[in-house]
């Protein structure tokens, strides 16, 4: 178990600090497999966290506080919300509405619907974080989220950094208080410390060589895969 979740950590982290996000792309679902849905969304939310601090000093040059003040609180109060409903949720309706809003929102900046922008980023951030606490997946949402912003590729994962921390912190509380985190995950948080800091750091290598345009696709491919997973999720 613990060998499986090591090798998840540095894979997830790796991605997340080049694209910004897409670490609970592949650990959330590896940590379900692994310990159960809810003990592995816990575990995940604690290991998210531990790994955007890493990542805010990281990218501590590149952190838009002002600018993405918004998105980061509403991130953290959905999350909170999302995380107490954790048990009665449900999953369908759930992945239908993300699907769509990612699907609106990416309709919106190809169309240069600035309007609607403006309006669905708050909006998109308080459903990321809302569906973070009860699936442990808030990419698609958090992302088009961000994308509203629009931020270069740096002090976009400066501020993804910012959201997810708030977002994850937000779960952990909740998840403690719950006795869904026991002493078992506070060992691997503690083993995976030092991969997280490798991981991050080689992530924000990838993220200042890639140049503007790798950036944007390397983000869509994270939106994509998120997509997917939801998709399939459906059909589980």
């Amino acid at each position: 178990m613990i060998g499986v979740t090591l090798v998840a950590v540095v894979v997830s982290f790796t991605v997340s600090a080049s694209a910004g996000l897409g670490g609970s792309l592949i650990l959330v679902p590896t940590l379900a497999l692994v310990l159960g849905t809810k003990e592995g969304v816990a575990l995940a939310a604690l290991l998210l966290a531990l790994n955007n601090v890493v990542k805010v000093f990281a990218y501590r040059k590149t952190l838009p506080f002002r600018k993405a003040a918004v998105v980061i609180i509403l991130v953290a109060v959905g999350a909170a919300v999302g995380a107490g409903l954790l048990v009665a949720a449900p999953v369908e309706i759930v992945t239908i509405a993300v699907i769509a809003s990612f699907a609106f929102a990416l309709i919106a900046e190809r169309m240069g619907l600035s309007g609607v922008r403006s309006v669905g980023g708050p909006v998109l951030a308080l459903g990321s974080g809302a569906t973070s606490g009860f699936s442990g997946t808030s990419g698609p949402l958090k992302g088009m989220a961000l994308r509203q912003l629009n931020l270069d590729r740096s002090h976009f994962v400066g501020a993804a950094s910012l959201a997810s921390f708030a977002g994850d912190a937000a779960k952990t509380v909740v998840f403690a208080q719950a006795e869904l985190l026991v002493s078992s995950s506070v060992m691997i948080a503690l083993l995976a410390f030092p991969l997280m800091i490798l991981s991050t750091f080689a992530g924000r290598s990838i993220n200042y060589s890639i140049g503007e345009k790798g950036y944007t696709a390397l983000f869509w491919a994270v939106m994509g895969g998120y997509s997917l997973r939801l998709v399939f999720g459906l059909f589980a």
